[in-house]
Formats: C-alpha cells, sequence, structure tokens
C-alpha cells in the first residue's frame, strides 16, 4: 500500500467513527432520561420494539436516520424526526416498519416526520412491500401546525396513502401501543389490521380534557379509548394484547403467515465475493474531494468478482457503464470515473465531469437495462456538465438532456450512491432524488451543493460586494476576506451529508463497507413489484 492509500484510509476511518458516533446520540432519542420514564411505564422504545420484530441476525436499512439533525434546536431538537423507519425482514417476509419515537415531545409530528413518513409509504408502494405501524404519538405539534398540516404533502397525506394502498393489495398492519390521537387515530384505523396494547394503548379522536372542555362529559382516557373500548364495545380495534412483546409476537404471526408475492424478475445467481476487500474503499477514496482517484479501484471493491462486463470501454471515458452483479444480482452500473482520462480525441477530460460522449454512452446504456429489465445502480461523484464554448458548439445541452430525459423515464429500479460529490446538474444526471430512485444514500464525505464551496463562496462575495458599492460602500481586503470566510463556511455546512441526510435529500449516510448488502436489499424489495407499464424513453435525439 502506498503512503496515499494509508493517508486515505485514516482520514476516512476518522470520518466513519464520527459518523458512528453521532448516529449514538440520534438513537437515544429524547435522552435516558426519556427512555428509562418510558420503560418505567412498561413501554418498549421504538427501536427497542423494532429489533424484537425484526429477524434476528438479518441486515436492516434504517431510513431517515439523520432526520431533523440539527433542526428545530429552539424547539429542542427532533431526532431521527421523532419516528424510526426500517427496511427489513419479518418472518422472512421484507416489510417497512414505522415506529413514532415517544421520548421525543411524546411522538409528536414535526414538519420533518411527516416527511419521514410519507416517504416509508413511498418505499412500501413503489415495491409494493407490507408495512407496519406501531404507533405511539401525541399527534401534530401544535406549534409548528401551519408547516404539518393543510398542504399536499403534509399530515392528510398519510391517510390518503393509507387508503392507496389497501387498493393496491399492500398489506398494513397497525399496533397502537401508546397515544394515537386526533387526525392520527385514522392511520391505525384505515390499515387493514389493528391491535392494541391494553392499559398503555388509547385511540381517541379527542382526549378527555378536550371531551369535559368540548361537551362537558366527564371521562378518563382508558374509558374513553383504551384496549377494552375498542376491542369489546367499539370493535375498531381486532386485537386486544398484554404487553407489547406479545404485540410484536403477533405482528410476526400475522407476517409469517401472508402469502408468496409476485415477483418481478430480476436476475440473481450466487454471489462472489468481490476482487478487493470491501474496506480498501477507505484508502482509495481521498476525504478531500477535489482530488482525483481511480473508479475502477472501487468498482473492484463493490462487485462481485469478474462479473463486470464494461459497454463502450474506449468512449465516454468520464463516465463508466457497464453491466455486473452485485450481491448476485445483476445490474447495471453508471458511476462518474474520478480519474482524469483522455478522450478518444486525445484531449484530457477532467474527473468527475460529464462530457458529451459519456452523457451520451449512458444515455444508451440506460435505454439497454430497461430493454433487458436490469436494475440500474448510479455512483455519483460529479462536478457537473462539461462547460465551455467547445462544449457548448459540441452540444452539451443537448446530450446531457438526452440522459435526463433516460433517467426520468426509466423503469427499472434505480439505486444512487453518493460517494463524493454531487453538483449542479450533474445531480440530476446521475439519479438524484428528484429522479425517484428507490433508495439514495451518501457516503460520510458526500457533498451535495449547486456548485463546489469555494467557486459558491466567490460567486456570492461578488454579488454581496456589488450590492454594496451601489449603495456607496467600499469594503477593504480585510473586509473582504472576513466575509469571503463567512460566505464560504456557512455553504460549506450546507453542503455536508449530514445537511442533506437532515432534509431527506437522502435516506440515510452509510458506512461504505455496507454498499453491497444496501443494494442487494434494495434490489430484493424492487423485485416485489412486476413493472406494469411499457418503457418509453421519450424524445432522445441520438
Amino acid at each position: 500500500m502506498d503512503i496515499n492509500f494509508n493517508r486515505n484510509e485514516d482520514d476516512f476511518k476518522l470520518l466513519v467513527s464520527s459518523l458512528k458516533s453521532k448516529k449514538g446520540k440520534i438513537h437515544l432519542g429524547g435522552g435516558e432520561k426519556a427512555i428509562a420514564k418510558l420503560h418505567d411505564k412498561g413501554k418498549l422504545t421504538a427501536r427497542e420494539r423494532i429489533n424484537l420484530l425484526l429477524d434476528s441476525g438479518s441486515y436492516a436499512f434504517e431510513v431517515g436516520e439523520f432526520a431533523g439533525w440539527e433542526m428545530y434546536q429552539e424547539h429542542g431538537g427532533c431526532p431521527a424526526g421523532g419516528v424510526v423507519v426500517v427496511l427489513g425482514h419479518v418472518s422472512g417476509r421484507l416489510c417497512v416498519i414505522v415506529a413514532n419515537d415517544a421520548t421525543v415531545k411524546a411522538g409528536a409530528w414535526f414538519p420533518i416526520t411527516g416527511k419521514k413518513n410519507l416517504r416509508a409509504q413511498e418505499i412500501a408502494m413503489e415495491n409494493k412491500i407490507p408495512i407496519i405501524y406501531l404507533v405511539d404519538s401525541a399527534g401534530v405539534y401544535l406549534p409548528m401546525q401551519d408547516e404539518i398540516f393543510p398542504d399536499k404533502e403534509h399530515f392528510g397525506r398519510i391517510f390518503r396513502n393509507n387508503a392507496r394502498m389497501s387498493a393496491m393489495g399492500i398489506v398494513q398492519i397497525a399496533a397502537i401501543m401508546g397515544s394515537c390521537v386526533a387526525g392520527g387515530a385514522y392511520l391505525p384505523i384505515m390499515s387493514d389490521e389493528a391491535m392494541i396494547v391494553d392499559k398503555t394503548g388509547s385511540v381517541f379522536l379527542a382526549g378527555s380534557y378536550l371531551v369535559k372542555s368540548a361537551i362537558g362529559e366527564d371521562i378518563d382516557n382508558e374509558t374513553l379509548g383504551g384496549a377494552t373500548t375498542h376491542c369489546e364495545i367499539s370493535g375498531v380495534t381486532d386485537y386486544k394484547m398484554p404487553d407489547d412483546q406479545t404485540c410484536l409476537k403477533t405482528i410476526r404471526d400475522i407476517v409469517s403467515k401472508i402469502g408468496s408475492p409476485e415477483q418481478a424478475g430480476y436476475n440473481k445467481i450466487e454471489p462472489i465475493a468481490p476482487k478487493r476487500t470491501l474496506s480498501d474503499v477507505y484508502g482509495l477514496i481521498p476525504v478531500d474531494s477535489s482530488k482525483p482517484y481511480n473508479t475502477y479501484d472501487v468498482l473492484d471493491c463493490l462487485l462481485d468478482a469478474d462479473s463486470f462486463t464494461e459497454y463502450k470501454a474506449g468512449y465516454g471515458k468520464s463516465i463508466i457503464c457497464g453491466y455486473g452483479r452485485v450481491d448476485g444480482w445483476a445490474v447495471g452500473l453508471v458511476a462518474n470515473q474520478r480519474k482524469i482520462v483522455k478522450s478518444a480525441k486525445g484531449e484530457m477530460q477532467f474527473g468527475g465531469v460529464i462530457y458529451s460522449d459519456s452523457a451520451d454512452k449512458a444515455t444508451r446504456f440506460i435505454l439497454n437495462c430497461n430493454q433487458k429489465k436490469i436494475p440500474l445502480v448510479f455512483l455519483q461523484d460529479v462536478t457537473g456538465f462539461m462547460v465551455g464554448s467547445r462544449s457548448e458548439h459540441g452540444g452539451i445541452i443537448k446530450d446531457g438532456a438526452k440522459m435526463v430525459n433516460a433517467v426520468a423515464n426509466s423503469l427499472v429500479p434505480k439505486f444512487t450512491i453518493i460517494t463524493g460529490n454531487s453538483y449542479g446538474a450533474g445531480n440530476y444526471a446521475m439519479c438524484g432524488k428528484a429522479y425517484d430512485p428507490r433508495l439514495i444514500v451518501a457516503w460520510p464525505n458526500a457533498k451535495m451543493a449547486v456548485m463546489g464551496g469555494e467557486q459558491a463562496a466567490k460567486t456570492l462575495l461578488q454579488i454581496q460586494v456589488s450590492g454594496l458599492k451601489a449603495k456607496g460602500k467600499v469594503l477593504t481586503q480585510e473586509e473582504e476576506a472576513e466575509q469571503l470566510k463567512t460566505i464560504t463556511d456557512r455553504y460549506n455546512a450546507q453542503m455536508k451529508a449530514e445537511y442533506a441526510a437532515a432534509r431527506l435529500w437522502v435516506d440515510a449516510i452509510i458506512d461504505p463497507i455496507e454498499t453491497r448488502k444496501f443494494i442487494s436489499l434494495g434490489i430484493e424489495a424492487a423485485n416485489h413489484a412486476p413493472i406494469s407499464e411499457k418503457f418509453n424513453p421519450g424524445v432522445i435525439q441520438v
């Protein structure tokens, strides 16, 4: 190993260590005191409930772990968005699990909570897999009700999705394991089956205090909407459970009896280990995102050994395309080459930049994968499309538009891993969040923005300086330098993977060594949803 590999490895391991530390804080939810208080009531935490529900030893993928990270500080924060979402196996069946975290503001819904719940439902709907709700929530967080209640992608969309999933035949199971009030009461009852835990679970449109103030009736919450009421009098719920553990075991029993799903038929064979050790990724990629590296080396860590068949290897070299396998699954790979390469015309091409020939190649390859019904995997480390007169005269906009068109109209499932930079229109062409990847994750070194921090900060400073000059104010060199630093620091903070993950622009930040498991689980989920539409790429001028 050379000195650069060792240096990269040390830097990357520090990033991964920091990532694990942050996740540890997130997993505490509302804190140890809040967890102890929950335990005193005989209740389990959201994560404890999920762990009992999942098959022991199976790989599970947490969606939106960083949701709400460093957001809502004036409200005391909202770790993980106040809800835990996991894609994992329950009694051998791949399911989406959604569990309110009652240690965070009693499980109240912040704006990011609604966004995260909708993302969980979207994953279940796209992949046609069962969804399990573990309900323990005080409902909408009232101080922010205007940001969660009335719009199309707000709270009410959850119940619309409940209805749509029922119509689609997607199994929904709900367990009321704590509070379930007001509009939130509809979620478990619009599910196919609902169970409720005795003494700790309750469901009603209005609690006892509101009933008293509204109609003057004196009644306690248990009599109003507890397990006995809804299992023996109203018939609202289907199963009365003595405790959390029995409730979760019953869910596992029900899931174990669900019939076999249809399959999309994606190709899988016996997996083969990669040519290189997965952890080699740490040493191959510089944490300094401006430095080049050879993407082929990274592919040797991710793809099954000797499975890669490269498409148009000598053409459009700034993007690597080809067929390969990940954990036995056949995939179509589209990856930015970060090494400086020489084009067929002998011109040097910058690593991570999309040129006309590479956009043209990727477009054709994406069409081929749709024809062959092969899932697409995008390894995104892109600084954007090439600019300048030569590129403009060569039709970069047309070739870029072709690639974006192909990605947008692709019907096979797409999975995106941001392994470094994700800038500008490169984010779109390489299947960013706006282009409906089934799942999208970032490595801890990822950066996402309209452009790189240095360029953006200088542009913003020029705008600011021009504005001040128009008002008769001229900055000194020292003042300009101070302003530049302030702008750069703010912009760089917004580029970090945590910033993107907090807002669910990516589903998760993962340790690179999880990448193969992540892709495999994603394709397994997608294999539950046969493609019913006919592929039509639209108008692509090739």
